[in-house]
């Protein structure tokens, strides 16, 4: 699959919007969590020619790779992936906000806002917390040139 716009549908549904909602619905980390775990399962695999070294996210402690183009829509499209399954839910959190923007809206995007407002830097390990600030960072230097 060569198109990544239609590789998949995160960031059109569900979007930071959604997401929003759906964690100010879901009370108690232990639930946050199982939620964490459900949207890693909307995430496609990675074909395995795009596990290359070079679309390796530097920064995870957990095998991730990140794959991006920019779209004829000038917008942005991204496929990731990771070998541990919270960083696949932590992947689509980042990918609803992100996926299918243009450039400015990602690096416009108040990302640190958005994980207070889900709850998320208060509960994740230092490792995770680097780990999901390493793919916006790998997004936000793709998406700056």
């Amino acid at each position: 699959m060569n198109n990544l716009n239609s590789y998949t549908a995160i960031g059109r549904e569900p979007n930071a919007e959604s997401l929003r909602q759906q964690f100010a619905a879901t009370h108690g980390w232990e639930n946050q969590y199982r939620l964490i775990i459900q949207l890693g399962k909307l995430l496609p695999a990675l074909p395995v020619e795009w596990q290359t070294e070079e679309n390796r996210l530097k920064g995870c402690e957990s095998q991730a790779w990140l794959k991006s183009e920019k779209g004829e829509d000038r917008n942005w499209h991204f496929a990731c992936d990771s070998d541990a399954r919270i960083v696949r839910g932590l992947i689509v959190i980042v990918l609803a906000a992100l996926n299918h923007q243009s450039s400015e809206a990602i690096q416009a995007f108040d990302m640190e806002a958005y994980f207070t407002e889900l709850g998320l830097e208060k509960h994740l390990s230092p490792s995770r917390g680097n780990g999901l600030r390493a793919i916006v960072l790998a997004i936000r230097d793709q998406t700056s040139a």
